[in-house]
């Protein structure tokens, strides 16, 4: 009620006025008859105000442009759920806050976060905790502890309400879905270094966070460490942004480090991550109060299962940026089921990337983790066989690759410490030269691995395997290195057989890489050997090798004088595959020096043993060479026709060299005939080919020089 005393009465006695004050319920009227009950409402319920609950975002954060318009693409599609996924210390939860903020006027009923510990060292926290928290900060404190109930209530809270929510560090899905809200108004995010594929039945969106790019990594140390210090050691700064490989945490301790110590040059702290390769970089990446990259991994490290742990563990070890199941499976030991479900465990947490069918890779920084893990968690026996086992399958596919594309090719026995028990990843030609030549990196490795090792036997017999390989695509460069590995390896193993195939498969490669004196050098060290073992064979081969060199080196006198003893130690003990590929080079002297029909009768015998003895590479060879000459002796056609026919074998079995060899003896002989217009199409066509397989051709036929033969 009212002070009365303060009511002046005015003329009709029902006037407020002067200095009155009205407090409470106040009645004016001018007569009241009867009594007055007075009944106060309840008070309107309030809302606490909005919950604004998101991280700070860092000063240093940097870049992610693209990111974060990614984010906004999958906002736009209407995804009430949004999983932002990568490693550890790749910058998720700043990334997310970041967005998040930039979105508060769309959410006016709050913003809220929860950091889920999912790689926490007490285990995950359950969604009645995080219910708990939220439900208070809506004012709503819970009733009960019961996780159905708070769920409940939850839903029913956030059934109308325009809110974000961040779920930080999320574990697995079954975490997130308690914690969804009650109606289509709102927006969930979570941050997870796991996958979480699981909330595609939520109508989840994903986003994969990757590592940042250089130009990033240097502007965030540039926003630790000040711009004059990166522009006075610039080369210094982009070597230790690349040794922290794009991983925002591993820069931002690498910062934090250097500006604890302003009189440190960036290049010590670069030359200290260089030198530690292993453990070492993760441990020279710790400041004292911060998570470090350690840390962060051994917490995703530590929740695997035991078997995609050793798996985890055994990639580590391996001398290869990539890896496929087989690799995977073969490394342990195990069956490719096995294999595919622990790979697809590591995938799914964000500790290898899948980048591609059937292919995946370590980030660098946790290929140094897992290595380093193996280094302290397996017996060095453990190690030791895996490697082999690496090393093994390596050598037992490529030799059924060797097997099935050069059938003929001389090869001597194989020896395995692990035999693999697995399906070969081919089944034709053309399959077969497709692995050699995608796993050549893995290849090559094996080689080094074995050679470095001890396990010189396999390193050469690895050597030996790839010959389809050199032969077929010509990658000169890992043709000369491995034979130089492979024959150093045949003699520590003390195989003189061995060595004589090294020596001669060896030189065959530097004579094509146009190192004719040392081709020259390796043949003669192989005629020597031959001759001291009584190897009539090997004699041939060596011989067979010099005559080229000779005919390269512009001495085809001497040429011819080699080739014609080859052919006769060869067919004096029996190698009619070893003459025919000395008369195609007697063919090819002969076409070169414009005798056309000597040079068909070579081809034509060389290419008839060929088919005999069931080569059909070499057959071809010889044929397209027969076609060259059969054009040069006025038969255009009948030549074209021929080397149409070896640029069909060629282009089916997956021969580039000589698909583009033929494409440029087509290209000649059109030129010859008037036919500008086929000539260019031929050429062009066989630069693009060199261009690919033989560099030093390239440069020949782009240059102008066609080869004559």
């Amino acid at each position: 009620m009212s002070d009365s005393s303060a009511v002046p009465q005015g003329p009709h006695g029902n006037e407020i006025g002067g200095e009155a004050r009205l407090y409470g319920p106040t009645v004016q009227a001018r007569e009241v008859h009867g009594g007055i009950h007075v009944h106060s409402a309840p008070a309107a319920p309030t809302r606490p105000p909005p919950p604004r609950q998101l991280l700070p975002v860092p000063a240093h954060f940097t870049d992610r442009e693209r990111d974060l318009a990614s984010l906004d693409g999958l906002r736009g599609t209407g995804a009430p759920l949004i999983v932002v996924s990568g490693p550890a210390g790749i910058g998720k939860t700043t990334l997310v806050s970041k967005w998040l903020r930039s979105l508060s006027t769309e959410f006016p009923d709050g913003q809220l976060y929860a950091d889920l510990r999912g790689h926490s060292a007490g285990g995950p926290v359950g969604p009645a905790e995080i219910l708990g928290q939220f439900l208070r900060a809506l004012g709503s404190g819970p009733p009960s502890t019961d996780a159905v109930e708070l769920a409940s209530m939850w839903r029913s809270l956030t059934a109308d309400r325009r809110m974000a929510i961040m779920l930080d560090n999320s574990f697995t899905a079954a975490q997130i879905r308690p914690l969804l809200l009650g109606g289509p108004g709102g927006l969930v995010v979570v941050t997870s270094r796991r996958r979480l594929t699981g909330l595609r039945m939520q109508g989840a969106g994903f986003h994969q966070l990757d590592a940042l790019g250089p130009a990033a990594g240097v502007e965030l140390l540039t926003r630790g460490i000040g711009a004059d210090r990166v522009a006075g050691e610039l080369s210094s700064v982009h070597r230790l942004v690349a040794l922290c490989a794009g991983l925002p945490l591993a820069v931002c301790l690498a910062s934090a480090r250097l500006a604890t110590r302003p009189r440190q040059s960036v290049g010590a702290l670069a030359d200290a991550l260089a030198r530690n390769a292993g453990g070492g970089r993760l441990a020279a990446l710790e400041v004292e109060g911060e998570t470090s990259v350690r840390k962060a991994l051994d917490a995703s490290y530590a929740v695997l299962s035991s078997g995609t742990a050793r798996l985890y563990r055994t990639l580590g070890l391996l001398p290869v940026r990539t890896f496929d199941t087989a690799i995977a499976a073969a490394s342990c030991g195990e069956s490719r089921e096995w294999a595919e479900r622990r790979l697809d465990e590591l995938v799914e947490a964000n500790l290898v990337e899948d980048v591609g069918p059937d292919s995946c890779r370590f980030h660098d920084l946790l290929r140094i983790h897992a290595h380093d893990r193996a280094q302290e968690d397996d017996t060095g026996a453990a190690r030791e066989e895996a490697l082999r086992r690496f090393c093994d399958w390596s050598l037992y596919t490529a030799t059924a690759a060797q097997e099935r594309l050069t059938p003929v090719q001389f090869t001597l026995p194989r020896t395995y410490a692990h035999r693999p028990d697995l399906p070969l990843p081919f089944d034709d030609d053309i399959a077969a030269l497709g692995w050699l030549d995608a796993h050549r990196t893995h290849l090559m490795a094996a080689v080094r691995l074995a050679a470095d090792s001890g396990w010189y036997d396999t390193s050469w017999m690895l050597v030996d395997a790839l010959w389809p390989l050199f032969l077929r695509l010509r990658h000169y460069a890992d043709w000369i290195e491995a034979h130089e590995i492979g024959l150093k390896a045949a003699r520590q193993a003390g195989n003189r057989e061995a060595e004589r195939q090294m020596l001669n498969s060896g030189a065959i490669g530097l004579g094509a890489a146009g190192r004719t004196e040392d081709a020259t050098a390796w043949y003669r060290d192989s005629l020597r050997a031959a001759r001291e073992a009584g190897d009539v064979r090997d004699e041939g081969q060596a011989l067979l090798g010099l005559g080229a060199c000779h005919r390269e080196a512009g001495r085809p006198a001497d040429a011819v004088t080699h080739l014609n003893r080859a052919i006769s130690v060869w067919e004096g003990c029996g190698y009619p595959r070893g003459a025919a590929l000395a008369r195609t080079t007697l063919g090819e002297i002969a076409l070169a020096t414009g005798a056309a029909d000597e040079a068909v009768d070579c081809f034509t015998r060389a290419r008839d043993a060929m088919v005999a003895v069931n080569d059909p590479h070499d057959a071809a060879r010889a044929l397209a060479l027969l076609g060259r000459a059969v054009v040069r002796t006025g038969a255009y056609a009948e030549g074209v026709a021929r080397m149409n026919e070896a640029l069909a074998v060629f282009t089916g079995s997956g021969a580039a060299f000589w698909q583009a060899r033929t494409l440029e003896m087509l290209g000649e002989s059109a030129a010859e005939h008037g036919d500008a217009t086929a000539a260019e199409e031929f050429l062009a066509r066989a630069l693009a080919l060199f261009e690919t397989t033989s560099p030093a051709d390239a440069l020949r036929l782009g240059g102008g020089g066609g080869g004559g033969g």
